[in-house]
């Protein structure tokens, strides 16, 4: 609908202020108007002229000032208490009188308890002051929170040694050579594991050598409630992508839809990932769903150590778990994604493998083997249930420059410099 001035067709709507009102179809298949007219537009306009006239006018020449100031403020209702006076509602919210009784269509300054008065403020309602106040105590405790754990804390133990004294609520450093626990606090306690569950989803898909050229149709069921995917249904991929965007994005379509289309079926999927635990000797560790959405995906330190150690040595996953970045193709569209490992994008640490984790009931997790400079020795250092996400690449980093210091002793090698601590 547009208005035209003193021009008058066939089927239009006269207005009294000289403006002539044309009706047309919008036909949104084409995304095209076409002149034919809306009978019942047209009779709506037709009874509603003078209402159509003066929002031409107000278009045309301005809304006063008074209006002006409602839109661009806040409107809130003050329930006037016993005592209350025109004056003191004013200076509480910062207007004037004469405002108040416009708004209100007061004549004196006689107001009741009870009476309901409309006020149009710019200053935020108390509520909403509250909310804002809260949300500037979280976030300075996030920065004051992020600034404690970039520094890296020690306690004694029983012997007089000293060692990392943890933020997280479980952590591990692994000998993968000798199955030697070199370090651990509460590595032996179940916990929610959630994407870590991935590493399992990739070793076993990968049990029958699927041809990773293969593409897959992504399915409504895959998508459905995934939170982190880059996936729409009806995309086509390839199993290769899929494996990519598991391990490095830590897809959860990718995850459902990698289950789905093996040999197992969905459900057969998960019944096998309990069974490779078993057969790897994870005793802590139970799937319920192939993404780690669920609170139920369980495991310990101890055993993911393990099981990032044994994944390490398939190239496949190995390969794509050390990436930085990738580009997954779905036809025509490019999928751009990074690694949610930081240590792997940083690249201040050789890792050979690594696999993030978060929901709220696990927390922040990381299972990684990295590497020791010179030596080449590998560990497995793995942190569950870290505070925030920066603070899982910060306990690690901790948690191997603690170990840098010890390799004589551990190892039988000489100490080496310690990796530089990791940023934001």
């Amino acid at each position: 609908m547009y208005a035209e001035p003193n021009r008058w067709t066939p089927g239009s709507v006269k207005t009294p202020c000289g403006l002539q009102i044309l009706c047309y179809n919008a036909d949104t298949l084409r995304k095209n108007l076409f002149h034919i007219g809306l009978p019942v537009i047209g009779d709506v306009l037709r009874r509603n002229v003078h209402l159509v006239c003066g929002l031409a006018i107000w278009a045309s020449v301005g809304l006063p000032a008074s209006l002006d100031a409602q839109t661009a403020a806040s409107r809130v209702t003050h329930v006037v208490r016993s005592g209350d006076t025109l004056s003191a509602i004013a200076r509480r919210y910062g207007v004037s009188v004469a405002a108040v009784k416009e708004w209100n269509g007061l004549q004196g300054n006689g107001i009741r308890a009870g009476q309901r008065l409309a006020v149009y403020t710019s200053r935020p309602a108390a509520g909403a002051s509250r909310i804002a106040t809260r949300r500037a105590a979280r976030a300075a405790a996030q920065v004051r929170a992020l600034r404690e754990a970039q520094e890296p804390r020690f306690k004694l133990d029983e012997t007089g040694t000293l060692v990392p004294d943890l933020r997280a609520e479980a952590a591990i450093i692994y000998n993968p050579e000798t199955g030697q626990v070199l370090w651990e606090e509460n590595a032996q306690d179940q916990r929610s594991i959630a994407s870590i569950t991935k590493v399992m989803t990739a070793a076993v898909f990968l049990e029958n050598n699927p041809d990773l050229s293969q593409q897959v149709v992504i399915q409504r069921g895959d998508v459905y409630r995934a939170s982190t995917t880059y996936l729409r249904s009806g995309y086509k991929v390839t199993i290769d992508d899929l494996l990519h965007l598991l391990l490095i994005a830590s897809d959860n379509a990718a995850a459902r839809a990698l289950a789905r289309t093996s040999p197992h079926g969905a459900q057969g999927f998960i019944a096998r990932m309990n069974e490779k635990a078993k057969e790897l000797g994870l005793t802590s560790t139970t799937y319920t769903d192939p993404s780690g959405l669920f609170a139920t995906n369980v495991s310990s330190a101890y055993d993911m150590a393990r099981l990032i150690t044994y994944v390490s040595g398939d190239a496949r996953i190995a390969g794509v778990m050390q990436k930085q970045s990738y580009t997954a193709a779905a036809g025509r569209r490019k999928i751009e994604i990074r690694s949610t490992n930081h240590l792997v994008r940083e690249g201040e640490v050789d890792v050979t493998a690594g696999k993030t984790g978060f929901i709220s009931k696990a927390g922040y997790c990381l299972a990684t083997l990295l590497r020791l400079p010179q030596s080449g020795q590998q560990v497995a250092v793995v942190v569950l249930g870290a505070k925030s996400n920066a603070g899982r690449f910060l306990e690690t980093k901790h948690l191997f420059n603690w170990l840098l210091t010890k390799t004589n002793e551990l190892f039988g090698g000489t100490p080496v410099e310690a990796a530089a601590p990791a940023s934001k």
